[in-house]
């Protein structure tokens, strides 16, 4: 069975060495769509039967490995120094510094990389992570799949 609870969040970002307009520092509202497979619990009085994982909880596991630490922050490429040392100058800015270009298919497979060691199968279901869907904006995003 495969389930999904979306999530959304805002960022700014700036693709350093992009042909247009992003290039320049700005901000989108994003949302996250996380995909959980595993078994449909099954115990008799389970709190849980009936389903792979509580959607409260999947919520839960992304807010605090992901989304609070992303939300109104600026998530900038280790390699664009001149913003990095910049966002270093405000005190108490909020800054994601990331080993990747911040455009939604980098996004995507980092969020997957993080939201991955987060899921482990504690239910006994095989809960697996099998997709992370990072919409830039409501007509653009990007799939990182297992």
């Amino acid at each position: 069975m495969l389930i999904t609870r979306r999530l959304e969040f805002d960022a700014g970002h700036r693709i350093p060495h992009h042909a247009s307009q992003c290039r320049h520092l700005h901000g989108h509202r994003y949302a996250i769509e996380i995909s959980l497979s595993g078994e449909i619990i099954d115990t008799e009085g389970a709190a849980m039967q009936g389903m792979v994982m509580d959607f409260s909880e999947v919520k839960d596991i992304a807010n605090a490995a992901l989304v609070s630490r992303w939300d109104h922050a600026f998530l900038v490429y280790q390699g664009d120094r001149e913003v990095v040392d910049f966002l270093a100058t405000l005190a108490g800015h909020k800054t994601v510094v990331l080993p990747v270009v911040p455009t939604a298919e980098n996004l995507a497979n980092e969020a997957f990389r993080i939201l991955d060691a987060a899921y482990l199968d504690g239910y006994g279901n095989r809960l697996r992570l099998r997709r992370v869907r990072l919409y830039e904006t409501p007509n653009n995003w990007a799939d990182a799949e297992r």
